[in-house]
Formats: structure tokens, C-alpha cells, sequence
């Protein structure tokens, strides 16, 4: 975003908070605004503390985690925390806010249905459409290879994971990949799974979907469905849940296949047409990465947030 707006001839700066921010604001210094800045934009979890009220406030919601759609999965701890803790944070800085930006419909709506709030833009994620982008092939690979990628988490649908390959092997096998260093996986884990961890650049991991053959995300809620996208400008089919911002980023028998939430038969028919159908698989995989292309391409995100910050610096 940052790089974006420099290209463009703005001058913009990134403050980096470390994560104890959220939870410890009172012990990280608050950094003080360039002379030259007229306009701060802040995620909505940022404590009051961090945001310079002398200037305009632009907020962008990622992920409504007050939608009652995410109660069952959410710990004890965590419910009390986003009940007591985040959504004063929240509150506060969707009041104070000049503009209001969710990147996605879904989003939008679950924000204008806990906070009351009617003005709210919807400006969908954008990514860099030359890392992301498909590297020529013309067939699937044998045997056909899925990746998840994701926190492994109930939301996330690993649980469907395990019953959707004993369903596929042994024609199938299933990569995750993750951004910590180890992960602790559950005895229960996927038949066939492959894990590559420490993946931490944008290349690394365009690396791990130029590689794969669709993407598998039984998620069942997403904010936005960032890997839904990244795969789909990487020319990948996806297979995922049909559901929250999911149609929004994946058009059903187009990009992708979107199955009924928690449908393990569905999933794994869905990832078997793909690997017999080399004509489909093709097929949307090319069209996949054409809508990435049309429609989420982080210069067309830029272009949106910067009519806004105009907007409010005419105002």
C-alpha cells in the first residue's frame, strides 16, 4: 500500500507497533505523526492511545469478529476479550473516523449490524499482481495436489481436512503451509499432508501456489478470503466454502467450486472433478487468474483509497 502511494508521487510512512500494543498499550511509546502528514489511516484494533486525533482518521474494518456466526468457534478467553477488550478499541475508532472502509460486503454488513453505523465503503483487498501470477502448465499433477493455507484453526475448517483425503487417497495430496516457524499438528492430521513453514514473503509463498493444483479452504468465515485470491491470481481453481466474503472473491463454476459449509462429500467431489477434468481444471484456472486481474489488483485498491483520502482533504 505503502509503495503504492509513494509510486504515485505521495509522501506516506508506516509506524510499526509490536503486537503488545493491543493488549499492553499503556507500555509501547506512541510514536509522534510526521510534520508533513495530514491524514492517518488505522486498523480498527488500534488503541485510542496510537491515534492522532488532530488529523482526519480513515479506519479499514478486515474482520468483523462480533458476527454471531463465529461464536462456536471461538475460545472462552477469546470471547471475553473481543466482547471487553476489542470492541471498546473498535468503537472508538469507528467514531472518530472520517471514513469508514470494509474490504468486503460481508464485512460491511456484519460491522453496520454490531457498531450501528451506516457509512461504511466497501474497497476489496488488492494484491501484487506480478508476484502472484500462474506459472504455465497445461495438466494437473499426479497425484493431484491440494493446498490449505491458514491458521490451523476451527474456523478455518481444519477439522473437515482429515475425513475430505481419506475420501481422495490415494490419487490426492495435501500441502499446508504456514508463516510460523513450527506448528504443533493435531495425531488426527490429514493422510498425505506436506507441511512448509517459515513462509514469510509474498515470492515464497507464490512459490507454494505455483505448485499446487487447486486450493482447499472449508473455511467458515472469512473477513475477506486473502488465500482464496492469492490462489486465483496464481491461476488456481479453488474450492471453498460458500459463504460469508467468499463469493465475493470466488465465482462459483468459474474460478472455482463453492460447496454447502462443513460438506465433506461436496469438498472432496469438488477437488475429484478438478483432478479428472483436466479441460475444467484449465479452464478455471486461466479464468481465475483473469478476475484476479479485473477485479483485485492492488492499483485499483490505491486508486480507491486515495479518491478518499481527496475527498476528506477537500472537505
Amino acid at each position: 500500500m505503502v509503495e503504492g502511494l509513494l509510486r504515485r508521487g505521495l509522501r506516506a510512512e508506516i509506524f510499526w507497533l509490536p503486537h503488545r500494543a493491543e493488549y499492553l498499550p499503556w507500555a509501547v511509546p506512541v510514536p509522534k505523526p510526521p510534520v508533513w502528514a495530514n491524514i492517518v489511516h488505522v486498523n480498527t484494533w488500534l488503541h485510542r492511545r496510537f491515534i492522532p486525533l488532530e488529523l482526519p482518521v480513515v479506519a479499514t474494518m478486515h474482520h468483523c469478529v462480533h458476527d454471531s456466526a463465529l461464536s462456536p468457534y471461538k475460545t472462552l478467553a477469546q470471547s471475553l476479550y473481543h466482547n471487553n477488550w476489542i470492541q471498546r478499541l473498535e468503537r472508538h475508532v469507528l467514531s472518530h473516523a472520517r471514513q469508514v472502509v470494509a474490504v468486503s460486503e460481508h464485512t460491511a454488513d456484519r460491522t453496520k449490524r454490531a457498531f450501528n453505523i451506516r457509512d461504511i465503503h466497501v474497497f476489496h483487498n488488492g494484491i501484487d499482481l506480478n508476484i502472484f501470477q500462474p506459472m504455465q502448465r497445461n495438466e494437473p499433477s499426479r497425484p493431484f495436489r491440494l493446498l490449505f493455507v491458514g491458521n490451523w484453526s476451527a474456523r478455518k475448517g481444519v477439522d473437515l481436512l482429515a475425513p475430505i483425503m481419506r475420501r481422495l487417497m490415494p490419487d490426492f495430496e495435501l500441502v499446508y503451509t504456514t508463516s510460523r516457524h513450527s506448528i504443533k499438528l493435531p495425531a488426527n492430521k490429514p493422510e498425505g499432508l506436506r507441511v512448509f513453514g517459515n513462509i514469510t514473503t509474498p515470492s515464497a509463498m507464490a512459490r507454494i501456489y505455483q505448485n499446487a493444483d487447486a486450493l482447499l479452504f472449508p473455511t467458515r468465515l472469512e473477513g475477506f478470503g486473502l488465500a482464496a485470491l492469492e490462489a486465483q491470481a496464481c491461476g488456481l481453481p479453488v474450492i471453498a466454502t460458500n459463504g460469508s466474503s467468499l463469493p465475493e472473491v470466488v465465482e462459483d463454476g468459474v474460478t472455482g467450486i463453492l460447496c454447502p459449509q462443513d460438506d465433506v462429500s461436496a469438498f472432496a467431489e469438488a477437488a475429484r472433478r478438478l483432478a479428472t477434468e483436466p479441460g475444467l481444471w484449465l479452464r478455471m484456472g486461466k479464468a481465475a487468474r483473469a478476475r484476479a486481474e479485473t477485479h483485485f489488483s492492488i492499483e485499483t485498491m490505491i486508486d480507491r483509497y486515495i479518491a478518499v483520502y481527496r475527498t476528506i482533504l477537500a472537505q
